[in-house]
């Protein structure tokens, strides 16, 4: 499915981890990775030369790697360059990281991350990076919703991620507490809720068989972020892989907003996914 995958690498080291991810990846799928620095306007020259280092740092672990690999230096604004060479290259998956300023900022406003992820045609890997010196996860979390779309993709790459680094991957769902009118919330056995378990959900796990990757599953109802962030703290895992909110701006602000919870509290490294291919 990946056959070209773009880590973008800037002077910051969360940058040349979420292209390690990338790198991981593409040797998992045979993909040719393109390493992207994109220098803004006026960039003092120790900004560029953080950044050149890390570029021949991540091409000469590929090369060693046996990934087919390729650097572009470009000049200009980050997201329009970066979705020109998506376009130009074929690119299908890009790989970015946050910076500190997204996960203060609400709903990712103005941020180059979120621009990445609403404007690129291709799918988008944004990497929250929590532990800098942890890159091989070996337990990865991934929470599902009732409703989940590009199912396909979705076990792809988690299945591809999870063959990269030899780790167990576990599909966690946090619905809300039933209720029942006058009575207050109702409280189900695990067993009761796995039987309950929405369609997607089950269509995604046995995608996930046919990769033969080793995975198990959960249920615990509560607030979506704050359970995913107490699961993967008290199981202790190394990477949370979670699709990206499709919510509007005003239900955010009501219900508030999973991925902007996990931003600020996960406990390990986290891979907002956005995926554009359609199901074969």
């Amino acid at each position: 499915m990946y056959r070209k995958i773009l880590a973008a690498v800037n002077e910051h080291l969360n940058s040349e981890v979420s292209a390690r991810y990338a790198l991981k990846l593409a040797a998992a799928c045979e993909a040719k990775l393109f390493l992207c620095f994109i220098a803004e306007k006026a960039q003092p020259s120790a900004v560029l030369d953080r950044a050149e280092e890390a570029m021949k740092r991540i091409f000469v672990e590929a090369e060693k790697a046996g990934v087919e690999v390729e650097a572009l230096t470009e000049s200009g604004d980050p997201v329009k360059r970066i979705g020109e060479l998506t376009k130009k290259e074929g690119i299908d998956l890009v790989f970015a990281s946050t910076r500190k300023a997204d996960v203060e900022r609400r709903f990712f406003t103005g941020t180059v991350a979120r621009s990445l992820s609403l404007r690129l045609p291709c799918s988008v890997a944004l990497v929250r990076v929590v532990h800098a010196g942890r890159i091989h996860p070996k337990n990865i979390l991934v929470p599902l919703k009732a409703r989940i779309d590009h199912v396909e993709e979705r076990v792809y790459f988690t299945a591809r991620i999870s063959q990269a680094f030899g780790a167990n991957v576990f599909l966690f769902h946090a619905p809300a507490p039933m209720s029942k009118f006058f009575h207050g919330e109702v409280h189900l056995t695990p067993l009761q809720w796995e039987e309950k378990l929405p369609k997607d959900i089950s269509h995604f796990m046995g995608h996930m068989k046919r990769y033969k990757v080793i995975h198990t599953g959960g249920t615990v109802p509560g607030r979506t972020g704050k359970t995913i962030a107490l699961e993967a703290s008290a199981k202790r895992h190394d990477l949370i892989i979670m699709g990206a909110s499709q919510r509007s701006m005003f239900s955010s602000i009501v219900k508030g907003n999973p991925v902007e919870e996990l931003l600020r509290n996960s406990p390990c490294d986290l891979i907002i996914f956005r995926p554009r291919h359609e199901n074969s």
